[in-house]
């Protein structure tokens, strides 16, 4: 009932720029701006504007927790002035965590999946206790899932895709450690996340109110979707060609 409340109380607060945009999830709100030709007004704008709303339906936000993360890919890459909020000045940091995932200002996620394998690591010590206390093969696979794999598979749609190899085999050498342990063959990371890409692709297609709905295409045979057309190659490793091999029926 408090989740659902939450969503009322912030249906009012939304982007009053078309460059920018307010992700909302509960208490946790993002605001992403797009800078062209260096010009932050509009982005600068909009934090004011969520400042003013906050202050109106007496809430306060916590500038120490804030923090301004800037994707700048440009040679001549220059820091802009820093970004105030009651006065503060708010906090520029190369990551941060949001809703679970650590998202990096260069795109990539080495520091997400590192803090995965490591949080996984420490819960395979647990797996190993209960198979020395003579547990069977089926209850520890089942706590492998429900307590390592869920670690490993956390919002595996979004990062997976875009990883390194090497980042790809660390995750591996975690399921490779809990095989050993459990004595049974356990699915891959890219197993996984294939999977998953296809169960998501098929809500989407069944669901005409998403956004990403008239993305998922069928070909004149009915039995591929087309692939979306890109003059780069971007999208190879993102979460539409691993939804594009999903069959039709």
């Amino acid at each position: 009932m408090s989740f659902i409340t939450t969503i009322i109380l912030l249906y009012d607060c939304s982007a009053i720029h078309p460059s920018c945009l307010i992700v909302k999830f509960a208490d946790d709100t993002a605001v992403v701006g797009r800078i062209a030709n260096n010009d932050e007004s509009d982005y600068r704008q909009e934090v004011e504007h969520l400042e003013g709303w906050c202050r109106q339906n007496n809430l306060c936000i916590n500038v120490k927790k804030t923090k301004e993360m800037i994707v700048d890919f440009r040679r001549g890459r220059h820091l802009p002035s820093p970004l105030y909020i009651g006065g503060t000045a708010v906090e520029v940091v190369s990551s941060f965590r949001y809703l679970g995932v650590h998202i990096s200002d260069d795109l990539t996620w080495s520091k997400n999946t590192s803090c995965l394998i490591r949080k996984a690591h420490q819960r395979l010590y647990f797996l190993r206790r209960l198979r020395r206390a003579g547990l069977g093969s089926s209850v520890l696979t089942s706590f492998y899932r429900c307590v390592v794999e869920s670690v490993l598979s956390s919002c595996i749609i979004v990062w997976h895709g875009s990883c390194s190899a090497a980042e790809k085999k660390a995750l591996q050498r975690v399921v490779k450690a809990a095989q050993r342990t459990v004595g049974r063959s356990l699915p891959t990371t890219t197993d996984i996340y294939t999977s998953r890409c296809r169960k998501r692709a098929s809500c989407i297609m069944k669901d005409p109110t998403h956004t990403a709905h008239e993305l998922f295409v069928p070909l004149p045979s009915g039995r591929r979707l087309r692939s979306i057309k890109s003059r780069t190659t971007r999208l190879r490793n993102s979460f539409f060609p691993g939804s594009y091999c999903i069959g039709l029926n």
